[in-house]
C-alpha cells in the first residue's frame, strides 16, 4: 500500500475556481475567498503548516499535515462558496525546500507538483466529458496506484451526490454542519421542524456523502501511523 516512508511528507491542496472570468462581483467573490480562508487558518492551526491564501485571482493553496482533516476543509470551502464551483487538486509528497507558516508560495517540491498535476487532469477530464462530476482529485507519492485510484473513485461519487441537491438542502446541510451535526438546532436556526431537517438529510444522500467522506479521513489518518 506504501510506495516510501512517510518522512517529510505533507498534504498540499490547491483551489481553482471553475469559470472565474464568467463570474460577477469578482472582487466580491475573492474577498469572500479569503475571509473563508482565514477562517480555516485559525480554526485548523494543528494541521496547517503554511497557510491557506490567494495565489492567484482565481487560485488558492495551502499546506497540511498527513492525518490532516483535509476532506472535512475542502468540504468546508465548498459549503461556504455556494454556489461558484471549485476545483480541487490534492498532492501528497514531499517538500524540497524550507516551510513558511505565514507565506506558502515559497515552497516547493512533489506535493505541489502532484496537486497541480490534479488540477491539469480534472480540467482535460472535464474537456474530453462533459458530464464529468469529478471536481477533487488526489495524488501521492507513498501510496500505491490501487489505494489512489480507489480513492479518486470514492471522491467522484461523492461530488456525484453533491451534484444532485437542491438549493433548500444545501441550505439545511450547511446549517445542520454549522450546529455541529444537531438536527435539533438546525432546525431552530431555520424556523423548522426537526423532522424537516431529518427528511432532507436522508433524501439528498447526504448521510451516505458525510459517511464517506469521515472514511477517508480515517483511512488517511491510520495510513500514517
Amino acid at each position: 500500500m506504501f510506495q516510501k516512508k512517510c518522512e517529510n511528507i505533507y498534504i498540499a491542496i490547491i483551489g481553482d475556481i471553475i469559470n472565474s472570468k464568467k463570474i460577477d462581483e469578482r472582487n466580491r467573490i475573492q474577498e469572500k475567498l479569503k475571509k473563508i480562508l482565514n477562517e480555516i487558518n485559525y480554526n485548523y492551526p494543528n494541521n496547517i503548516v503554511s497557510n491557506f491564501m490567494i495565489t492567484l485571482g482565481d487560485e488558492f493553496q495551502g499546506l497540511l499535515t498527513l492525518g490532516s482533516e483535509i476532506f472535512r476543509i475542502i468540504s468546508f470551502i465548498e459549503m461556504e462558496m455556494h454556489p461558484i464551483k471549485i476545483r480541487f487538486g490534492i498532492g501528497i509528497g514531499e517538500i524540497t525546500t524550507e516551510i513558511n507558516r505565514d507565506f506558502p508560495l515559497g515552497s516547493d517540491g512533489p506535493a505541489y507538483y502532484n496537486a497541480r498535476d490534479m488540477i491539469y487532469e480534472l480540467k482535460k477530464l472535464e474537456r474530453k466529458y462533459e458530464s464529468y462530476n469529478a471536481n477533487i482529485m488526489i495524488k501521492s507519492d507513498i501510496y500505491n496506484s490501487e489505494t489512489i485510484e480507489l480513492i479518486n473513485s470514492i471522491l467522484t461519487l461523492c461530488t456525484t451526490i453533491k451534484g444532485k441537491w437542491t438549493e433548500r438542502q444545501y441550505e439545511i446541510i450547511k446549517c445542520y454542519l454549522e450546529n455541529d451535526e444537531n438536527q435539533h438546532l438546525a432546525a431552530q436556526s431555520l424556523a423548522i421542524n426537526q423532522s424537516s431537517v431529518n427528511k432532507s438529510l436522508n433524501n439528498s444522500g447526504f448521510y451516505n456523502y458525510w459517511k464517506a467522506i469521515s472514511n477517508l479521513i480515517s483511512f488517511l489518518d491510520y495510513m500514517e501511523k
